[in-house]
């Protein structure tokens, strides 16, 4: 794959990907699992770095999700150990690159150690204008919607906001993802044919790409192969072929 058969006109501004394969690509290795999520913090760099040269403008990772928390506790712990790593290692690049971080989800479950490294990541970005680098933690849409749900009605309480000047914008704007254009195409890595509770208001008219390829195999020619898969296609938002040649 090469950069040069990508088309900039018609790349996606804003990328999600549901990172998946990591404990399968361990387990084929005869690894612990560990050794896949670490692995894959090295494609969250190459695909972070390709998507910042592309000039995409929002990046949206799901990192961990709010059912991870039952996975065995040494897991866990080994995860948001990473995680500090790697926010650690990579904050002097993301800034130097313009990249501004942000958390999604409900970030307050995280452990206080790894709360306080991220947050320091978020306030050294915080002014950038670059691409935004969104890492869902702790994260699940259902429960995001809920949330934005319950603020919408505290506003209409307190009387902020009248419920008959409810509609999309209303719910967009109280998402974790308030200000970001929604996804134009969602990846998922290891073939998995499903979107685990993933931004499930925000992909209603995503172009969603499934590849075999696992997690920590997934690198910037695997990026490449989705994004010309994706510039090729015909989005319709429900559309006719006739009014879209129209338009």
């Amino acid at each position: 794959m090469s950069i040069k058969q990508l088309v900039k006109e018609k790349l996606p501004k804003h990328i999600a990907i549901i990172m998946d394969g990591n404990g399968r690509w361990a387990n084929k290795r005869s690894f612990k699992r560990i050794f896949g999520h670490r692995e894959g913090m090295e494609s969250v760099k190459e695909i972070v770095r390709a998507c910042c040269e592309l000039d995409i403008k929002a990046l949206t990772l799901y990192a961990f999700s709010s059912q991870n928390w039952k996975r065995p506790e040494h897991e866990v712990e080994a995860l948001m150990g990473l995680l500090k790593k790697y926010v650690r290692s990579e904050v002097n690049e993301l800034n130097q690159n313009n990249v501004r971080l942000q958390g999604i989800g409900d970030l307050n479950k995280l452990p206080k150690s790894v709360i306080n490294v991220f947050n320091e990541a978020v306030e050294i970005t915080r002014n950038n204008t670059g691409m935004v680098l969104s890492v869902a933690l702790s994260y699940g849409g259902r429960e995001e919607i809920l949330n934005a749900v319950s603020k919408i009605a505290n506003k209409i309480e307190t009387g902020e906001l009248l419920s008959a000047d409810l509609n999309e914008l209303t719910i967009s704007e109280n998402l974790y993802t308030a200000g970001l254009p929604d996804p134009d195409l969602l990846i998922r890595t290891s073939g998995e044919m499903r979107i685990s509770n993933f931004l499930l208001w925000q992909i209603a008219y995503s172009e969603i790409y499934v590849t075999d390829v696992l997690w920590p195999d997934f690198r910037k020619d695997d990026l490449y192969r989705a994004l010309i898969e994706f510039q090729n296609r015909k989005r319709r938002f429900g559309l006719t072929d006739e009014q879209i040649s129209e338009g």
